[in-house]
């Protein structure tokens, strides 16, 4: 399925979003004119720190207008606090910049579908719009497992577009846990051979 067939096909009844071209890298324009993408780029900037951090690469971004006000990558390690997720950095930084928790009328923009615990922060904090990268088939609590951010029996539901710049958003995953794979088999390895030298002494 391309990406423009993906977009369509979650879209909500009301959304008006016109999608320009195909594939994983496709840029999508809200009713305003929004360039999705080039938010999502700042997102995956925010990705690549939590990467270079060695923290799964994931970032957020909370747009007002057409201003970032709030930032976050995964510092879960660093902070050792399960919470500390981009998204909920990010919704933390907008909402104290703008001294308010609601944040109507605001977009997200995450790398990765966002789990249970921010989807539901996305509600708790009225936010208006989702916008997420690759979707997260074991964790994701939008489309892929289950659906919080648009429950009807809640009092708020976040509008979503999924799959901008999905393909980059993915790759920075696959690459993290590719070389994660790599470090974690040296280490058994050295291991292997630090206990056989012992034995040998």
């Amino acid at each position: 399925m391309t990406g423009y067939a993906k977009l369509i096909r979650r879209l909500e009844p009301g959304q008006s979003l016109l999608a320009v071209g195909l594939g994983a890298s496709f840029w999508v324009k809200g009713a305003y004119g929004v360039d999705h993408a080039g938010f999502m780029r700042e997102a995956l900037v925010e990705a690549e720190k939590a990467y270079r951090l060695g923290e799964v690469p994931v970032g957020a971004v909370v747009v007002l207008g057409d201003e970032i006000i709030g930032r976050g990558h995964n510092l879960r390690e660093v902070l050792k606090d399960s919470a500390a997720h981009a998204e909920m950095l990010a919704l933390r930084e907008a909402a104290g910049r703008l001294g308010d928790w609601r944040l109507s009328g605001t977009t997200v923009y995450s790398t990765l579908e966002p789990c249970p615990m921010c989807a539901g922060a996305l509600v708790q904090f009225r936010v208006k719009t989702l916008v997420y990268g690759a979707a997260d088939p074991k964790a994701g609590a939008v489309d892929s497992v289950i659906d919080v951010v648009r429950q009807p029996r809640f009092n708020h539901q976040v509008e979503v577009v999924a799959g901008v710049l999905e393909e980059e958003c993915r790759n920075i995953l696959q690459r993290f846990f590719r070389e994660l794979r790599v470090k974690k088999a040296a280490g058994e390895m050295a291991e292997l051979v630090e206990g056989a030298r012992l034995e040998i002494e």
